[in-house]
């Protein structure tokens, strides 16, 4: 990776400069470049000797001076870059060689070569609760988690992408409950859908008939012991929500490694042995006075085992009830074990469907799991939870696992005022957003916006060709989702969300398939066939440029987005890459001119179709030939 190497020169040069002053490098010192907006200051731009002064007591000017000497007397960057320019106060400067850049296909990212990406890495997304038809906060999920997966292999590491199913929860329980005392006379085309209105209507019974709440408890019992008549309708229900969850998934291009059930976890004595573990520490003990007499707690650090009255948080650290019901953070912990390859215990595994696995009561045994890194994509409200898995790791001595263990927290999706009044929901309140909730049956369900959105891009269509418009749907709903900072509380806006300009899926696919015409077109014309494409940097005009400066940037900005976990800056960089091109389209005809020039663009286009289709595929969205 070219911005790879020059760092690596960088600091190899800073670190050879200090040793001759007698220095060692402080830790604290980071080389760091830029790309400069005006491009007469280079390709790349670093501001190191203005870092290195106070430490050499020399003036940064004459440190840059030093640096660019000793760079090009050792060469190993001269094959990449043309020029190193010294600027007041005391930048470097470099000029990216493009003719070589162009023999050397910079332009398309690599796997890296380091020993991290011989690690394995567990990323777990999705799981949805099986008890009801997916919303567009959970599919937020599953994009983001399926991008950080593709990001992660195409950097070379070994991925594993798990689907958690909590087929023992509160809100499994609450949709059997619903299921035995709610009536409904009504047709439904899915399941989901028709699990969706009973959980809501149960949530909605719970009001004025409490003791129903029982219910949930018997049926929580029921589902933990297995095997009875209610254990029966839960697993049932669980499967075809589940199937139904992951054909819903399937047109967004998301797939998955391994089901995990909640219930194999139990079965197979994971808790147990975790409970064994915790308790030859002195941060879990049991409660035998206040308000959680007879619970089980894991303390935080130095605090106090008693919670705070009224904390959720300090809540959150009860692992066993009094009743003896574990919570979710306890088979969590438990599950985390698992996943780093600590507990001795183990799943069996069946066959779901081609390429995918699930954890089964009888089945056979299988290289999964035992991973370097686990990542987990979790909404911000999970954050608590997830801190107490790490500390539970720490607790137990294992510091190490506690670090690869990657919480990737986003906001929340919500509904806009206009959308959300398309509900029923009275907005007369003047929020700026209104939150879906499943217990109220408010929300926009996954299958139910791609119909729309559909409907929508099928109306905008003015050529059929090519692939279909639900799949373009898919695309632009993915897109849509990704390109917000994981932080950002999406609030969905039905009309935004069906915009197919601007920073949009569909325009950074109509981009691609405008390069793939010109391509195809190319292969036909007479005055163009035979001629081998190449660059020609002698003939850069301002938009080839900066076309090829950004082509330039995507190895590291691949880098950057896989550092920060982050695939909105996959996005930002494919819609850039997008307008470049076309603005480099509508200035710089392809197919017009001489031979030269011709072969020089042609190979441009090219360049940027392979850079593009390598972003695409990262972003989980196709790379049609025709739209």
């Amino acid at each position: 990776m070219m911005h790879h190497d020059l760092i690596a020169e960088i600091e190899a040069q800073t670190v050879a400069l200090l040793h001759e002053h007698g220095l060692a490098s402080p830790p604290q010192l980071k080389v760091i470049t830029e790309h400069p907006a005006n491009k007469e200051h280079g390709d790349y731009s670093t501001n190191i000797a203005m870092l290195l002064a106070r430490h050499l007591h020399k003036p940064p000017m004459q440190i840059a001076v030093s640096l660019k000497e000793r760079m090009e007397k050792s060469g190993s960057i001269q094959r990449l870059f043309s020029q190193i320019v010294v600027a007041q106060p005391g930048f470097l400067n470099f000029y990216v060689d493009w003719q070589e850049w162009a023999s050397q296909e910079f332009h398309t990212a690599k796997p890296l070569k380091d020993s991290m990406t011989r690690k394995k890495v567990l990323v777990e997304h999705t799981s949805i609760n099986p008890n009801k038809a997916a919303h567009i906060g959970h599919l937020r999920n599953s994009v983001i988690g399926d991008s950080l997966s593709r990001m992660l292999r195409q950097a070379g590491y070994q991925v594993e992408v798990h689907n958690y199913i909590d087929d023992l929860g509160n809100q499994l329980a609450d949709t059997v409950v619903g299921i035995l005392h709610t009536r409904t006379e009504q047709p439904y085309e899915r399941f989901g859908d028709f699990c969706w209105d009973t959980y809501a209507k149960v949530n909605q019974i719970y009001q004025v008939n409490p003791s129903l709440v029982e219910e949930r408890s018997v049926v929580l019992h029921a589902l933990e012991a297995g095997h009875s008549n209610l254990a029966w309708v839960g697993a049932l229900v669980a499967e075809r929500i589940v199937r139904e969850q992951l054909e819903e998934m399937k047109h967004f291009g998301i797939g998955y490694d391994v089901l995990v059930w909640e219930s194999s976890i139990v079965r197979e004595g994971f808790w147990d042995t975790a409970f064994k573990l915790l308790q030859q520490t002195g941060m879990f003990h049991k409660v035998t006075e206040g308000k959680l007499t007879g619970c089980w707690v894991l303390k935080h650090s130095s605090d106090s085992a008693d919670p705070i009255e009224g904390s959720d948080y300090q809540a959150d650290k009860v692992l066993v009830r009094s009743n003896g019901i574990l919570t979710y953070t306890a088979k969590d912990i438990a599950y985390h074990l698992w996943k780093f390859g600590i507990l001795e215990n183990d799943f069996v595994y069946k066959k779901w469907e081609t390429g995918l696995w699930s954890t089964a009561p009888v089945g056979s045994k299988k290289a999964i799991g035992r991973a370097d890194m686990v990542i987990n994509v979790i909404d911000h409200r999970q954050q608590y939870p997830q801190a107490m898995v790490k500390l539970a790791l720490e607790v137990l001595g294992y510091e190490k696992q506690a670090n690869q263990l990657k919480h990737v927290s986003y906001g929340v999706v919500s509904l806009s005022p206009d959308t959300a009044a398309g509900l029923g929901i009275d907005i007369s309140d003047g929020k700026s957003s209104y939150a879906m909730s499943g217990r109220q049956g408010i929300g926009i369900k996954v299958a139910d916006l791609l119909d729309h959105m559909e409907i929508v891009i099928d109306a905008k269509r003015s050529r059929k060709a090519g692939i279909s418009s639900k799949s373009i749907a898919a695309a632009a709903i993915r897109y849509y989702l990704l390109k917000y900072h994981l932080q950002t509380e999406v609030i969905l806006d039905i009309q935004q969300a069906t915009e197919v300009t601007g920073n949009s899926g569909v325009y950074v696919l109509y981009a691609y398939t405008r390069a793939n015409s010109i391509l195809d077109k190319a292969k036909r014309e007479p005055h163009v066939q035979g001629i081998a494409w190449q660059l020609d940097a002698d003939k850069l005009e301002e938009s080839e440029y900066k076309l090829l400066r950004h082509l330039a940037y995507w190895p590291e900005t691949l880098d950057n987005a896989i550092t920060q976990l982050a695939p909105s800056v996959i996005c930002q960089y494919a819609f850039e890459l997008a307008a470049l091109f076309n603005h480099f389209y509508g200035t710089c005809p392809v197919l017009k001119g001489t031979v030269e020039l011709i072969s020089h663009r042609l190979w441009i286009t090219q360049a940027y179709k392979e850079t593009l289709h390598q972003v695409l595929q990262i972003l989980g969205l196709p790379t049609p030939n025709r739209m």
